[in-house]
Formats: structure tokens, sequence, C-alpha cells
């Protein structure tokens, strides 16, 4: 972030925005944080504790864990949402054959990505956006809303899945425009 020119707004969809939330933090050149079905975590929370706080999330059940060895010769594990279950678990709302090929093409997740706690929370000294999405398998709308007002989140809701960025592309454009709009100035 401190090699872009000018004011940087940044959005994130699911783990990312425990990425963004720790990131952000202390960047002077970044104006507002976008989540989109998206977790925005306090000091010492992880994705995994906010997960577990709300019912609805049926992540646990949809993951396959592929163990890779980490950098230091240990054993870490990579996670992707199976690909049997990914069309409907994860982007029900998408035409079928997109859904196959994002379930093949998919970039796994680290296991400590779920696990790690965050030390640092942009969001409260940077606005936010959040977009809800109200038909998530993946992170239940209930904590997502919670996230959203705890951050006191200008929040929108749409009626969609976890892919909100595939099956709605116009929803996620328009709330990162009005988010960099907001604060130009």
């Amino acid at each position: 972030m401190d090699s872009l020119p000018g004011p940087v707004v940044l959005a994130a969809h699911s783990y990312g925005g425990a990425v963004i939330t720790e990131a952000a933090d202390g960047a002077a050149n970044v104006r507002a944080l976008v989540y989109v079905a998206s977790f925005s975590p306090d000091v010492g929370e992880s994705v995994a504790d906010l997960n577990a706080r709300f019912p609805g999330s049926m992540l646990a059940d949809n993951i396959q864990a592929v163990p890779i060895p980490a950098q230091d010769g240990s054993a870490d594990m990579d996670q992707y949402v199976k690909q049997e279950t990914y069309p409907d678990f994860f982007a029900p709302d998408v035409p079928r054959d997109t859904a196959a090929v994002m379930a093949a093409t998919q970039r796994p997740t680290a296991a400590n990505t779920l696990t790690d706690s965050v030390t640092r929370a942009a969001w409260r000294s940077i606005p936010s956006w959040t977009l809800v999405t109200g038909q998530d398998l993946a992170i239940p709308p209930d904590l997502q809303r919670f996230l959203a007002e705890r951050a006191g989140s200008t929040t929108v809701e749409v009626a969609a899945s976890h892919a909100v960025t595939v099956s709605q592309p116009g929803a996620v454009a328009d709330l990162i425009d009005t988010a960099a709009r907001a604060t130009s100035m």
C-alpha cells in the first residue's frame, strides 16, 4: 500500500477481510475499507472464532484439507471448498458451468488463515462499507451484520450467495465506488 500513490480503497472478500483489517492499520493513504461477504475481526479474534459465534455456516462441512510442506519443513494444510459441493454450497446463484470452473480453479487457503488471530483492527480508525450476502452459507448473514454494525460500516445487503462477486458484480462495484467517492475529498 505504501507504494501506491494517492488515496487507496481496500476491498476484500471472505477471509480477505481479515487481511485488510490488519494490513491497513496505520497506512496513511488508505481512506476506506470495503468488506464483501467478509470477515472484519477485532484484535484477538480469528476467522474461525468469528464463524463459530453464529449458526448457519456450512463451511467446515465443505472443506477439503490437503497436506503441504510449510516453508520451515513442518506440515501445513491447504484448504479447498470441495469441488462436488461448491456449486450448491458456495455459488448456488451462479450458473452451474461457471460454478464448476470456479470450483476447479479456486485458490486454496492455508489452515492458519482461518485460525490466526488479528493483532490490529483498521476499521477502528478507517471508514468502512460492508456488503452483506443474505443467502451466504459460508459466512452467516447474521455474523456479517454483527461485524458491520460493530465496525460502524455503511451497509448494503443483497440476496446473494458467498459468490456475490460473480453473481452480482454490479452490487460489489457500486459499493466500492460509493466508498471511493465518499472518501475522495
